[in-house]
């Protein structure tokens, strides 16, 4: 009789990294093994250090693999290398991550993510390599459709992605963050905080004697910088100031600690492998419009509307980029053809930007009317998909038209060209919005400062008292115009400091002694006792869209099977990982879209513990490994005579 796998067995000293197996490499991949060798997979995700939800997810799912019979190599890399293999290389079998997202996943979102014409592009483009017709005329209708006819096909569209598994949801974490609140509050739950809104309705605490405010009623915010140039390098003084909470010549400066590295190396915004949310690159970048909850307001466009069923004239603020050029229609324009061929016709293939690609596919042509009009040609979709594609971050020509030309990079294993503008790390980034960089020392510290020139700084004329900025999008008189008053004068401090620590424990310590005001990087639930210890630290419990998945990469056999697949995802215990991996400190769902209000249709809805579509093939708390083995035997798969799994079906 075959002993069942405790969960709990399973998921016990998960904790440890695990050790790199290395990559098994192209050549060694599971297509073309002998058909009568047991069957190997390879899991990729990240070490315990980097994220220990993840290993332990990965760490269950390699545990349940080998005890029907698959040999199973774990390989544990860095983040950044890990989404190199995924989403640049393909190089994967399976792989635990998160998707990056900081708001409710869109349903439009699974458009660039699972539609087969992009199969052939890098980035969150199909990283799966899925093609299924009735799942692209699926994500084709929800585009056009509107109202209740909309929220069938959404419904019917989740329901076939999870029969079809090219990626099993597993859970959605809580978003944890330490604060302390006596020198910033509007640290909300509503939201998460270390989201750009989250950021930005932030206000100053005042203090005793001092104002302790940036004033948002339009004050200029000037700053002084130490370190105005701009460029890479030691933010010398920083770390004395950002310890009293000052910079130089009393600047309110916020404090952010976090333990991913990667905002002080790269600030490329289309840098799909260096991005986790997206929040600084978000201050940095300014879109058309921003999504604030279920609304879309107006951001650096003043306005919108549509001639016809094909056509948007965007006009745009009066805004500058951090070099002081103006920010103009060309600039638009230009944003959209780039990402659509970031080499702009340089090599033989277009080179589409690794994100956004859902987004700006939408606009099929630009034409500039005047130096603040844009005419944007978009496809036959409804006014909440037209407003997606306005949700980009709007570049700079006269920077990234110089970063056109073919490049390569080690690390990368790409079978086409890329370019210039997909693997630069953005040095001295130049973006026309809320933050502009000063400087950074890798993998130790970046420094942003408030940019005085933004719109959301200039006060309205005291000529147009009423010009409140909430009456319509065409109140010229007022800069800030159809932009909640929430995010008037903000952002609320003269510094934003971000500090790289070791771990979860020495971020939530380095917020108990006040030395940061909150930490960047969602917690661990490990860490929440620790907050619980300080008086002065409070706990901020977000919701959270970047669920965590296991990703298949189904070019290859046998995960080009979906029988297959739907019994992998039968091996996933996600009620146990939520009690064990996340203390309870996480939700889990079927959906991707389960963080969606009202998204998700009963037939997907999790209830009592149990995954509506591929249940865990349960036995009183273990694994039902005898039931499993039966489930690819039906799928038509072969054990050998010591019950390994063979590397073909019948």
């Amino acid at each position: 009789m075959t002993r069942p796998i405790s969960r709990r067995t399973a998921l016990a000293g998960l904790g440890l990294a695990a050790a790199s197996a290395g990559c098994l490499g192209r050549a060694e991949n599971i297509a073309g093994r002998d058909p009568h060798s047991q069957l190997t997979l390879e899991i990729n995700t990240t070490p315990a250090d980097d994220d220990p939800s993840g290993i332990r997810i990965a760490r269950q799912l390699e545990e349940h693999l080998t005890a029907v019979g698959i040999d199973v190599q774990l390989n544990a890399v860095g983040q950044t290398e890990l989404w190199r293999k995924v989403l640049i290389n393909q190089d994967f079998d399976i792989y635990v991550g998160q998707f990056v997202e900081t708001e409710p996943f869109d349903p439009d979102a699974l458009y660039g993510l699972t539609h087969s014409k992009f199969i052939a592009e890098s980035g969150w483009q199909n990283p799966f390599g899925f093609t299924e017709i009735s799942v692209d005329d699926l994500l084709e209708r929800q585009r056009r459709v509107t109202g209740t006819e909309r929220s069938d096909v959404v419904g019917s569209l989740q329901e076939t992605l999870c029969r079809l598994q090219p990626f099993s949801v597993v859970a959605f974490p809580d978003a944890l963050t330490a604060v302390r609140e006596d020198r910033f509050d509007g640290w909300t739950e509503d939201r998460q905080p270390l989201s750009v809104a989250g950021l930005l309705e932030l206000d100053a605490v005042a203090s005793d004697g001092d104002s302790g405010t940036v004033a948002s009623d339009g004050d200029s915010g000037t700053v002084s910088s130490d370190d105005d140039s701009g460029t890479t390098g030691s933010a010398d003084g920083s770390a004395t100031t950002a310890a009293a909470g000052t910079g130089s010549e009393g600047e309110d400066v916020l404090r952010l600690v976090t333990t991913d590295d990667r905002i002080t190396e790269n600030w490329n915004p289309i840098a799909a492998e260096y991005r986790k949310h997206g929040t600084f690159t978000g201050l940095l970048y300014d879109p058309l419009v921003r999504a604030d909850g279920e609304a879309v307001i107006p951001w650096l466009a003043a306005d919108w509307e549509r001639i016809d069923h094909d056509t948007l004239d965007v006009s745009l603020r009066d805004a500058r980029w951090h070099d002081g050029e103006p920010v103009t229609a060309s600039d638009v324009a230009f944003t959209y053809r780039f990402l659509r061929d970031t080499s702009l016709g340089n090599v033989e293939t277009p080179v589409p930007t690794p994100r956004f690609r859902g987004r700006s596919s939408i606009v099929e042509d630009e034409r500039v009317l005047d130096d603040a009009t844009v005419r944007l040609t978009v496809a036959d979709v409804n006014e909440t998909v037209a407003a997606r594609a306005l949700q980009v971050p709007i570049l700079p020509e006269h920077v990234w038209s110089a970063r056109t030309d073919a490049a390569t990079i080690a690390g990368f294993e790409l079978d086409f060209e890329t370019t210039e503008a997909v693997v630069s790390n953005n040095p001295d980034p130049v973006g026309s919005g809320p933050l502009r960089f000063v400087a950074a020392t890798a993998g130790e510290s970046v420094v942003f400062e408030r940019n005085p020139d933004h719109f959301l700084v200039r006060p309205a004329p005291e000529t147009d008292p009423e010009a409140s900025g909430e009456t319509g999008f065409g109140a010229a008189t007022d800069p800030r115009a159809g932009i909640p008053s929430q995010y008037h004068g903000k952002p609320a401090f003269d510094r934003l400091r971000i500090e790289v620590l070791p771990s979860d424990i020495s971020a939530v310590e380095s917020v108990a002694d006040g030395v940061a005001d909150a930490t960047a990087a969602n917690l661990g639930p490990a860490s929440v006792p620790r907050i619980g210890r300080s008086p002065d630290t409070r706990l901020v419990s977000g919701r959270s869209a970047a669920f965590y998945h296991v990703g298949y990469n189904v070019r290859r056999s046998p995960l080009s099977n979906p029988r297959f697949r739907a019994v992998i995802a039968r091996l996933i215990d996600k009620s146990a990982v939520v009690d064990d991996a996340f203390d309870g400190y996480a939700r889990a769902a079927a959906s991707p879209l389960a963080a969606t209000p009202d998204a998700v249709p009963a037939s997907l809805a999790w209830t009592d513990g149990t995954d509506p579509v591929y249940p865990f093939f349960d036995d009183e708390g273990s694994l039902d490994v005898a039931a499993a083995r039966e489930a690819f035997r039906d799928a038509g798969y072969r054990f050998d005579d010591e019950g390994r799994l063979l590397s073909r079906g019948q």
